[in-house]
Protein backbone atom coordinates (compact mmCIF):
# COMPACT_ATOMS: atom_id res chain seq x y z
CA UNK A 1 0.00 0.00 0.00
CA UNK A 2 1.34 3.40 -0.99
CA UNK A 3 1.23 6.03 1.76
CA UNK A 4 1.08 9.73 0.99
CA UNK A 5 2.93 11.99 3.40
CA UNK A 6 1.89 15.58 4.03
CA UNK A 7 2.36 18.05 6.82
CA UNK A 8 -1.28 19.10 7.09
CA UNK A 9 -4.46 17.25 6.09
CA UNK A 10 -7.78 19.09 5.95
CA UNK A 11 -11.10 17.24 5.88
CA UNK A 12 -13.76 18.98 3.80
CA UNK A 13 -13.84 21.79 1.26
CA UNK A 14 -16.64 24.03 2.47
CA UNK A 15 -16.12 27.44 4.05
CA UNK A 16 -13.96 25.97 6.82
CA UNK A 17 -11.64 23.80 4.74
CA UNK A 18 -11.22 26.30 1.91
CA UNK A 19 -10.72 29.21 4.31
CA UNK A 20 -7.97 27.57 6.37
CA UNK A 21 -6.29 26.37 3.15
CA UNK A 22 -6.13 29.96 1.90
CA UNK A 23 -4.66 31.10 5.21
CA UNK A 24 -2.03 28.36 5.13
CA UNK A 25 -1.03 29.20 1.59
CA UNK A 26 -0.81 32.93 2.23
CA UNK A 27 1.44 32.24 5.24
CA UNK A 28 3.80 30.16 3.09
CA UNK A 29 2.61 26.70 4.19
CA UNK A 30 2.23 24.68 1.00
CA UNK A 31 2.53 21.07 2.17
CA UNK A 32 -1.17 20.42 2.75
CA UNK A 33 -4.05 18.51 1.15
CA UNK A 34 -7.81 18.79 1.33
CA UNK A 35 -9.71 15.50 1.48
CA UNK A 36 -13.16 15.92 -0.06
CA UNK A 37 -15.67 13.07 -0.10
CA UNK A 38 -17.58 14.43 -3.11
CA UNK A 39 -16.46 15.36 -6.62
CA UNK A 40 -16.65 19.12 -6.07
CA UNK A 41 -16.02 21.71 -3.37
CA UNK A 42 -18.71 23.67 -1.54
CA UNK A 43 -19.75 21.70 1.53
CA UNK A 44 -23.36 22.27 2.59
CA UNK A 45 -23.77 24.92 -0.12
CA UNK A 46 -23.03 22.25 -2.72
CA UNK A 47 -25.36 19.72 -1.13
CA UNK A 48 -28.37 21.90 -0.35
CA UNK A 49 -29.66 22.75 -3.81
CA UNK A 50 -33.37 22.65 -2.96
CA UNK A 51 -35.68 25.30 -4.50
CA UNK A 52 -35.19 28.83 -3.07
CA UNK A 53 -32.22 27.77 -0.91
CA UNK A 54 -30.51 30.89 0.41
CA UNK A 55 -28.55 32.21 3.36
CA UNK A 56 -30.17 33.87 6.37
CA UNK A 57 -27.07 36.00 7.06
CA UNK A 58 -26.35 39.00 4.79
CA UNK A 59 -23.97 38.13 1.96
CA UNK A 60 -21.46 40.89 2.79
CA UNK A 61 -21.12 39.28 6.20
CA UNK A 62 -21.36 35.69 5.02
CA UNK A 63 -18.09 35.76 3.09
CA UNK A 64 -14.40 35.90 3.95
CA UNK A 65 -13.09 39.30 5.03
CA UNK A 66 -9.93 38.51 3.05
CA UNK A 67 -11.87 37.55 -0.11
CA UNK A 68 -14.68 40.09 -0.63
CA UNK A 69 -17.18 39.68 -3.43
CA UNK A 70 -18.71 42.80 -4.97
CA UNK A 71 -21.03 40.81 -7.24
CA UNK A 72 -23.59 39.51 -4.74
CA UNK A 73 -26.97 39.88 -6.44
CA UNK A 74 -28.98 40.21 -3.23
CA UNK A 75 -28.56 41.23 0.40
CA UNK A 76 -29.20 37.56 1.28
CA UNK A 77 -27.38 35.48 -1.31
CA UNK A 78 -29.06 32.45 -2.93
CA UNK A 79 -27.43 29.03 -2.68
CA UNK A 80 -26.06 28.99 -6.22
CA UNK A 81 -24.12 32.22 -5.66
CA UNK A 82 -22.60 31.05 -2.37
CA UNK A 83 -21.63 27.75 -3.99
CA UNK A 84 -20.04 29.68 -6.86
CA UNK A 85 -18.26 31.99 -4.38
CA UNK A 86 -16.55 29.02 -2.69
CA UNK A 87 -15.49 27.62 -6.07
CA UNK A 88 -14.23 31.05 -7.12
CA UNK A 89 -12.11 31.22 -3.95
CA UNK A 90 -10.59 27.83 -4.83
CA UNK A 91 -9.72 29.09 -8.29
CA UNK A 92 -8.54 32.54 -7.17
CA UNK A 93 -6.11 31.07 -4.66
CA UNK A 94 -5.16 28.10 -6.88
CA UNK A 95 -6.12 25.45 -4.36
CA UNK A 96 -7.25 22.81 -6.84
CA UNK A 97 -3.86 20.97 -6.92
CA UNK A 98 -4.19 20.48 -3.16
CA UNK A 99 -7.66 18.87 -3.29
CA UNK A 100 -8.28 15.13 -3.48
CA UNK A 101 -11.86 14.53 -4.55
CA UNK A 102 -13.86 11.34 -3.91
CA UNK A 103 -11.72 10.82 -0.79
CA UNK A 104 -14.08 10.29 2.12
CA UNK A 105 -12.22 9.81 5.40
CA UNK A 106 -13.14 6.58 7.17
CA UNK A 107 -10.93 7.15 10.18
CA UNK A 108 -7.67 8.42 11.62
CA UNK A 109 -5.35 7.24 14.37
CA UNK A 110 -2.61 9.23 16.07
CA UNK A 111 0.89 7.75 16.34
CA UNK A 112 2.40 9.43 19.40
CA UNK A 113 5.91 8.10 18.72
CA UNK A 114 6.08 9.66 15.27
CA UNK A 115 3.73 12.54 16.02
CA UNK A 116 1.65 11.66 12.97
CA UNK A 117 -2.01 11.16 12.14
CA UNK A 118 -2.54 7.99 10.10
CA UNK A 119 -5.59 8.74 7.97
CA UNK A 120 -7.44 6.16 5.91
CA UNK A 121 -10.08 6.84 3.30
CA UNK A 122 -13.12 4.78 2.41
CA UNK A 123 -11.45 3.68 -0.83
CA UNK A 124 -8.42 2.35 1.07
CA UNK A 125 -5.88 5.15 0.60
CA UNK A 126 -3.54 6.05 3.47
CA UNK A 127 -2.29 9.54 4.30
CA UNK A 128 0.15 10.39 7.06
CA UNK A 129 -0.06 13.98 8.31
CA UNK A 130 1.51 15.88 11.19
CA UNK A 131 -1.62 17.95 11.65
CA UNK A 132 -5.26 17.03 11.05
CA UNK A 133 -7.85 19.79 10.60
CA UNK A 134 -11.54 18.95 10.43
CA UNK A 135 -13.62 21.27 8.27
CA UNK A 136 -16.71 19.04 8.45
CA UNK A 137 -18.74 21.53 10.45
CA UNK A 138 -22.11 20.78 12.04
CA UNK A 139 -24.48 20.65 9.05
CA UNK A 140 -23.16 17.97 6.71
CA UNK A 141 -25.11 14.80 7.56
CA UNK A 142 -28.90 14.83 6.97
CA UNK A 143 -31.07 13.65 9.85
CA UNK A 144 -33.66 11.07 8.81
CA UNK A 145 -36.62 10.51 11.15
CA UNK A 146 -37.19 6.95 12.36
CA UNK A 147 -40.66 6.29 11.04
CA UNK A 148 -42.46 2.96 11.19
CA UNK A 149 -43.29 1.47 7.79
CA UNK A 150 -41.09 3.74 5.71
CA UNK A 151 -39.93 0.82 3.57
CA UNK A 152 -43.52 0.12 2.53
CA UNK A 153 -44.08 3.50 0.90
CA UNK A 154 -44.63 3.01 -2.84
CA UNK A 155 -44.06 6.63 -3.82
CA UNK A 156 -40.84 8.63 -3.98
CA UNK A 157 -38.97 9.97 -0.99
CA UNK A 158 -35.90 12.16 -0.43
CA UNK A 159 -34.30 14.61 2.01
CA UNK A 160 -34.14 18.32 1.24
CA UNK A 161 -30.35 18.24 1.72
CA UNK A 162 -30.16 15.62 -1.05
CA UNK A 163 -32.83 17.10 -3.31
CA UNK A 164 -33.87 14.82 -6.16
CA UNK A 165 -34.18 17.18 -9.12
CA UNK A 166 -35.24 14.30 -11.39
CA UNK A 167 -38.62 14.02 -9.70
CA UNK A 168 -41.33 16.13 -11.31
CA UNK A 169 -43.41 17.65 -8.50
CA UNK A 170 -46.02 19.23 -10.76
CA UNK A 171 -49.56 18.23 -9.72
CA UNK A 172 -48.25 15.69 -7.23
CA UNK A 173 -49.65 15.02 -3.77
CA UNK A 174 -46.72 15.91 -1.54
CA UNK A 175 -45.98 15.42 2.15
CA UNK A 176 -43.32 17.55 3.82
CA UNK A 177 -42.10 16.31 7.19
CA UNK A 178 -40.41 19.03 9.23
CA UNK A 179 -40.63 22.82 9.53
CA UNK A 180 -37.04 23.94 9.96
CA UNK A 181 -34.81 26.42 8.13
CA UNK A 182 -34.81 24.43 4.88
CA UNK A 183 -38.54 23.70 4.85
CA UNK A 184 -39.57 27.33 5.22
CA UNK A 185 -37.60 28.08 2.05
CA UNK A 186 -38.68 25.21 -0.22
CA UNK A 187 -42.30 24.78 0.94
CA UNK A 188 -43.53 27.98 -0.81
CA UNK A 189 -41.91 26.86 -4.07
CA UNK A 190 -43.22 23.30 -3.86
CA UNK A 191 -46.71 24.53 -2.94
CA UNK A 192 -46.91 26.43 -6.24
CA UNK A 193 -46.44 23.18 -8.18
CA UNK A 194 -48.19 20.61 -6.01
CA UNK A 195 -51.71 19.37 -6.45
CA UNK A 196 -51.76 19.22 -2.67
CA UNK A 197 -49.17 19.67 0.07
CA UNK A 198 -49.49 18.32 3.59
CA UNK A 199 -47.01 19.87 6.02
CA UNK A 200 -46.39 17.75 9.12
CA UNK A 201 -45.31 20.08 11.90
CA UNK A 202 -44.00 18.80 15.21
CA UNK A 203 -43.52 22.28 16.67
CA UNK A 204 -44.19 25.68 15.15
CA UNK A 205 -41.12 27.76 14.29
CA UNK A 206 -40.78 31.49 14.83
CA UNK A 207 -40.71 33.04 11.35
CA UNK A 208 -40.00 36.76 10.99
CA UNK A 209 -39.79 39.00 7.88
CA UNK A 210 -36.68 38.72 5.72
CA UNK A 211 -35.21 42.18 5.00
CA UNK A 212 -34.00 41.11 1.59
CA UNK A 213 -33.54 43.14 -1.57
CA UNK A 214 -31.59 43.02 -4.82
CA UNK A 215 -28.31 44.90 -5.25
CA UNK A 216 -28.38 47.11 -8.32
CA UNK A 217 -25.65 47.01 -10.95
CA UNK A 218 -24.62 50.47 -9.83
CA UNK A 219 -24.16 49.30 -6.25
CA UNK A 220 -22.12 46.31 -7.44
CA UNK A 221 -19.93 48.59 -9.55
CA UNK A 222 -19.40 50.99 -6.66
CA UNK A 223 -18.46 48.13 -4.30
CA UNK A 224 -16.00 46.81 -6.89
CA UNK A 225 -14.45 50.25 -7.41
CA UNK A 226 -14.46 51.24 -3.74
CA UNK A 227 -13.97 48.08 -1.64
CA UNK A 228 -13.81 50.20 1.52
CA UNK A 229 -17.55 50.83 1.12
CA UNK A 230 -18.26 47.13 1.15
CA UNK A 231 -16.05 46.77 4.22
CA UNK A 232 -18.11 49.52 5.84
CA UNK A 233 -21.33 47.75 4.87
CA UNK A 234 -19.95 44.56 6.40
CA UNK A 235 -18.97 46.36 9.60
CA UNK A 236 -22.40 47.95 10.00
CA UNK A 237 -24.14 44.61 9.46
CA UNK A 238 -21.78 42.95 11.92
CA UNK A 239 -22.53 45.56 14.59
CA UNK A 240 -26.29 45.24 14.10
CA UNK A 241 -26.15 41.47 14.41
CA UNK A 242 -23.68 41.47 17.30
CA UNK A 243 -25.98 43.62 19.42
CA UNK A 244 -28.57 40.83 19.26
CA UNK A 245 -26.38 38.59 21.41
CA UNK A 246 -27.93 40.14 24.52
CA UNK A 247 -31.34 38.87 23.44
CA UNK A 248 -30.03 35.30 23.33
CA UNK A 249 -27.90 35.31 26.47
CA UNK A 250 -28.03 37.02 29.86
CA UNK A 251 -30.79 39.55 29.07
CA UNK A 252 -32.97 37.22 27.02
CA UNK A 253 -36.08 37.48 29.18
CA UNK A 254 -36.19 41.26 28.75
CA UNK A 255 -34.55 41.79 25.36
CA UNK A 256 -36.65 39.18 23.55
CA UNK A 257 -40.01 40.73 24.51
CA UNK A 258 -40.08 43.40 21.76
CA UNK A 259 -39.14 40.76 19.18
CA UNK A 260 -41.93 38.49 20.46
CA UNK A 261 -44.50 41.27 20.09
CA UNK A 262 -43.29 41.98 16.57
CA UNK A 263 -43.56 38.30 15.69
CA UNK A 264 -47.14 38.00 16.94
CA UNK A 265 -48.15 41.10 14.99
CA UNK A 266 -46.50 39.73 11.85
CA UNK A 267 -48.24 36.37 12.30
CA UNK A 268 -51.64 38.08 12.65
CA UNK A 269 -51.00 40.10 9.50
CA UNK A 270 -49.87 37.11 7.48
CA UNK A 271 -52.36 34.47 8.69
CA UNK A 272 -55.94 35.79 9.00
CA UNK A 273 -57.44 32.33 9.73
CA UNK A 274 -57.49 31.98 13.55
CA UNK A 275 -57.43 28.15 13.46
CA UNK A 276 -54.35 28.06 11.24
CA UNK A 277 -52.74 30.88 13.22
CA UNK A 278 -53.15 28.87 16.42
CA UNK A 279 -51.30 25.96 14.80
CA UNK A 280 -48.48 28.29 13.77
CA UNK A 281 -48.05 29.92 17.18
CA UNK A 282 -44.99 28.48 18.98
CA UNK A 283 -45.36 27.21 22.55
CA UNK A 284 -41.79 28.02 23.61
CA UNK A 285 -39.78 31.26 24.05
CA UNK A 286 -38.55 33.10 20.98
CA UNK A 287 -34.94 32.14 20.24
CA UNK A 288 -35.02 28.80 22.07
CA UNK A 289 -34.91 27.23 18.62
CA UNK A 290 -33.44 28.77 15.50
CA UNK A 291 -35.32 31.91 14.44
CA UNK A 292 -36.26 31.71 10.76
CA UNK A 293 -36.71 34.48 8.20
CA UNK A 294 -39.11 34.39 5.26
CA UNK A 295 -41.54 36.64 3.41
CA UNK A 296 -43.49 33.87 1.66
CA UNK A 297 -43.74 30.98 4.15
CA UNK A 298 -46.92 32.06 5.92
CA UNK A 299 -48.70 33.10 2.67
CA UNK A 300 -47.84 29.66 1.27
CA UNK A 301 -49.48 27.94 4.24
CA UNK A 302 -52.64 29.96 3.60
CA UNK A 303 -53.01 28.48 0.12
CA UNK A 304 -56.08 26.30 -0.52
CA UNK A 305 -53.90 23.33 -1.57
CA UNK A 306 -51.83 23.35 1.65
CA UNK A 307 -52.79 21.60 4.89
CA UNK A 308 -50.80 21.99 8.12
CA UNK A 309 -51.02 18.88 10.33
CA UNK A 310 -49.84 19.05 13.94
CA UNK A 311 -50.87 15.52 14.96
CA UNK A 312 -47.88 13.22 15.41
CA UNK A 313 -47.04 10.64 12.74
CA UNK A 314 -47.73 7.03 13.72
CA UNK A 315 -46.49 5.30 10.57
CA UNK A 316 -45.85 5.47 6.85
CA UNK A 317 -48.18 3.33 4.77
CA UNK A 318 -47.83 2.11 1.21
CA UNK A 319 -49.92 5.04 0.01
CA UNK A 320 -49.02 7.83 2.40
CA UNK A 321 -48.70 9.08 5.97
CA UNK A 322 -50.88 8.02 8.91
CA UNK A 323 -51.10 10.15 12.06
CA UNK A 324 -51.71 9.05 15.63
CA UNK A 325 -55.40 9.99 15.42
CA UNK A 326 -55.90 7.36 12.69
CA UNK A 327 -56.11 9.83 9.80
CA UNK A 328 -54.27 8.75 6.63
CA UNK A 329 -52.98 11.26 4.08
CA UNK A 330 -52.42 9.69 0.63
CA UNK A 331 -49.35 11.21 -1.09
CA UNK A 332 -47.11 10.56 -4.09
CA UNK A 333 -43.92 12.09 -2.70
CA UNK A 334 -42.48 12.50 0.80
CA UNK A 335 -39.86 15.20 1.38
CA UNK A 336 -37.90 15.26 4.63
CA UNK A 337 -37.16 18.75 5.91
CA UNK A 338 -35.73 17.35 9.12
CA UNK A 339 -32.35 19.04 9.26
CA UNK A 340 -29.00 17.56 10.21
CA UNK A 341 -27.27 15.35 12.76
CA UNK A 342 -25.70 18.49 14.15
CA UNK A 343 -24.54 17.14 17.52
CA UNK A 344 -22.56 14.22 16.03
CA UNK A 345 -19.75 16.37 14.59
CA UNK A 346 -17.03 14.06 13.18
CA UNK A 347 -19.26 10.96 12.97
CA UNK A 348 -19.26 8.48 11.31
CA UNK A 349 -15.46 8.74 11.15
CA UNK A 350 -13.45 6.74 13.69
CA UNK A 351 -10.93 9.09 15.31
CA UNK A 352 -8.47 7.56 17.77
CA UNK A 353 -6.01 9.60 19.79
CA UNK A 354 -3.47 8.84 22.52
CA UNK A 355 -3.50 5.24 23.73
CA UNK A 356 -6.18 4.41 21.17
CA UNK A 357 -8.81 6.60 22.82
CA UNK A 358 -11.93 6.84 20.64
CA UNK A 359 -13.33 10.33 20.09
CA UNK A 360 -16.94 9.12 20.00
CA UNK A 361 -16.38 7.48 23.37
CA UNK A 362 -14.75 10.63 24.76
CA UNK A 363 -17.84 12.51 23.60
CA UNK A 364 -20.37 9.95 24.86
CA UNK A 365 -21.89 12.57 27.20
CA UNK A 366 -21.90 15.25 24.49
CA UNK A 367 -19.15 16.79 22.37
CA UNK A 368 -16.87 19.39 23.88
CA UNK A 369 -13.57 20.98 22.93
CA UNK A 370 -11.34 23.75 24.21
CA UNK A 371 -12.48 26.90 22.39
CA UNK A 372 -14.42 24.49 20.17
CA UNK A 373 -11.08 23.76 18.47
CA UNK A 374 -8.93 21.21 20.36
CA UNK A 375 -9.77 18.06 22.33
CA UNK A 376 -7.65 16.64 25.14
CA UNK A 377 -6.19 13.25 24.22
CA UNK A 378 -6.25 14.03 20.50
CA UNK A 379 -3.02 15.92 19.74
CA UNK A 380 -2.58 18.00 16.59
CA UNK A 381 -6.30 17.70 15.84
CA UNK A 382 -7.97 21.05 15.18
CA UNK A 383 -11.71 21.49 14.64
CA UNK A 384 -13.39 24.20 12.58
CA UNK A 385 -17.00 25.00 13.52
CA UNK A 386 -16.59 22.58 16.41
CA UNK A 387 -18.60 22.18 19.63
CA UNK A 388 -20.26 25.34 20.98
CA UNK A 389 -19.16 27.62 18.14
CA UNK A 390 -22.50 27.89 16.32
CA UNK A 391 -24.38 31.20 16.51
CA UNK A 392 -27.92 32.43 16.84
CA UNK A 393 -27.19 36.08 16.10
CA UNK A 394 -24.22 36.60 13.76
CA UNK A 395 -22.12 35.09 10.96
CA UNK A 396 -20.35 31.77 11.39
CA UNK A 397 -17.74 33.00 8.92
CA UNK A 398 -16.58 35.49 11.55
CA UNK A 399 -16.21 32.64 14.02
CA UNK A 400 -14.30 30.58 11.45
CA UNK A 401 -11.84 33.41 10.86
CA UNK A 402 -11.19 33.53 14.62
CA UNK A 403 -10.47 29.80 14.50
CA UNK A 404 -8.21 30.23 11.46
CA UNK A 405 -6.07 32.71 13.40
CA UNK A 406 -5.77 30.42 16.42
CA UNK A 407 -4.85 27.35 14.36
CA UNK A 408 -2.36 29.29 12.26
CA UNK A 409 -0.63 30.57 15.40
CA UNK A 410 -0.50 27.02 16.77
CA UNK A 411 1.08 25.65 13.57
CA UNK A 412 3.63 28.49 13.44
CA UNK A 413 4.64 27.85 17.06
CA UNK A 414 4.89 24.12 16.40
CA UNK A 415 7.32 24.74 13.57
CA UNK A 416 9.27 27.37 15.41
CA UNK A 417 9.81 25.17 18.47
CA UNK A 418 9.94 21.87 16.55
CA UNK A 419 7.19 20.30 18.64
CA UNK A 420 6.06 16.84 17.65
CA UNK A 421 2.59 17.49 18.97
CA UNK A 422 0.47 19.71 21.19
CA UNK A 423 -2.28 18.27 23.39
CA UNK A 424 -4.64 20.54 25.32
CA UNK A 425 -4.64 19.72 29.01
CA UNK A 426 -7.75 18.02 30.35
CA UNK A 427 -8.08 20.52 33.19
CA UNK A 428 -7.95 23.45 30.77
CA UNK A 429 -10.63 21.89 28.59
CA UNK A 430 -12.75 20.98 31.61
CA UNK A 431 -12.68 24.43 33.20
CA UNK A 432 -13.47 26.08 29.88
CA UNK A 433 -16.45 23.84 29.17
CA UNK A 434 -17.83 24.25 32.68
CA UNK A 435 -17.82 27.98 31.96
CA UNK A 436 -19.52 27.47 28.57
CA UNK A 437 -22.29 25.31 30.04
CA UNK A 438 -22.84 27.79 32.87
CA UNK A 439 -23.29 30.56 30.31
CA UNK A 440 -25.65 28.38 28.28
CA UNK A 441 -27.85 27.89 31.34
CA UNK A 442 -28.44 31.65 31.39
CA UNK A 443 -29.36 31.74 27.71
CA UNK A 444 -32.63 31.51 25.80
CA UNK A 445 -31.56 28.10 24.46
CA UNK A 446 -32.19 26.65 27.90
CA UNK A 447 -35.78 27.86 27.72
CA UNK A 448 -37.45 24.48 27.84
CA UNK A 449 -37.56 23.43 24.19
CA UNK A 450 -35.88 20.64 22.27
CA UNK A 451 -33.72 21.66 19.32
CA UNK A 452 -30.83 20.55 17.14
CA UNK A 453 -28.60 22.59 19.43
CA UNK A 454 -28.90 19.87 22.07
CA UNK A 455 -28.13 16.19 22.49
CA UNK A 456 -30.88 13.76 23.50
CA UNK A 457 -29.80 14.21 27.12
CA UNK A 458 -30.31 17.97 26.85
CA UNK A 459 -26.70 19.18 26.70
CA UNK A 460 -26.18 22.15 24.40
CA UNK A 461 -23.12 21.15 22.37
CA UNK A 462 -23.59 23.58 19.49
CA UNK A 463 -24.01 27.23 20.44
CA UNK A 464 -21.57 29.90 21.55
CA UNK A 465 -23.23 31.62 24.53
CA UNK A 466 -22.11 35.21 24.04
CA UNK A 467 -20.60 37.88 21.83
CA UNK A 468 -18.43 36.84 18.92
CA UNK A 469 -16.00 39.58 19.98
CA UNK A 470 -15.43 37.68 23.23
CA UNK A 471 -14.71 34.53 21.23
CA UNK A 472 -12.26 36.40 19.01
CA UNK A 473 -10.47 37.70 22.07
CA UNK A 474 -10.18 34.19 23.51
CA UNK A 475 -8.79 32.83 20.22
CA UNK A 476 -6.45 35.73 19.44
CA UNK A 477 -3.36 33.62 20.09
CA UNK A 478 -2.31 30.06 20.83
CA UNK A 479 -1.16 29.75 24.47
CA UNK A 480 1.27 26.84 24.69
CA UNK A 481 1.03 26.90 28.50
CA UNK A 482 -2.42 25.38 28.16
CA UNK A 483 -1.01 22.39 26.27
CA UNK A 484 1.29 19.46 26.86
CA UNK A 485 3.93 19.54 24.13
CA UNK A 486 6.29 16.86 22.84
CA UNK A 487 9.63 17.66 21.20
CA UNK A 488 10.03 16.80 17.54
CA UNK A 489 12.37 13.88 16.88
CA UNK A 490 12.50 14.22 13.09
CA UNK A 491 12.99 17.74 11.71
CA UNK A 492 10.01 19.52 10.22
CA UNK A 493 10.10 21.68 7.12
CA UNK A 494 11.77 25.04 7.74
CA UNK A 495 9.58 27.88 8.93
CA UNK A 496 8.56 30.03 5.95
CA UNK A 497 10.01 33.52 5.84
Amino acid sequence: MQIQHTEIAIIGSGFGGVGIAIQLQQAGFNDFILLEKEKDVGGCWRDNSYPAAACDVPSHLYSFSFAPNAKWSRKFAPQAEIYRYIRDCVERYQLMPHIRFNSEVAGAQFDAVKGVWQIRTVNGDMIHARILISGCGQLNRPAYPKLKGIDRFQGQIFHSARWNHDIDLNQKRIAVIGTGASAIQFVPEVAKKAKSLVLFQRSAPYVIPKPDRAYSRLEQAVYAKLPALQQLSRAVMYGQHEARALAFTSLNKVAMKPYSWQFLRYLRQQVPNPELRAKLTPDYPLGCKRILISNDYYPALCRSNVNVVTEGISEITAQGVKTKDGQEYPVDVIIYGTGFQATDFLAPMSIRGLEGQDLNQAWRDGAEAYLGITVSGFPNLFLLYGPNTNLGHNSIVYMLESQFAYIMDAIKQMRQHQWSYVNVRQQVQGVYNQWVQKQVKNSVWDGGCTSWYKTESGKNTNNWPGFTLVYRHKTRQFNAKEYDVATQKAPLVAVPA
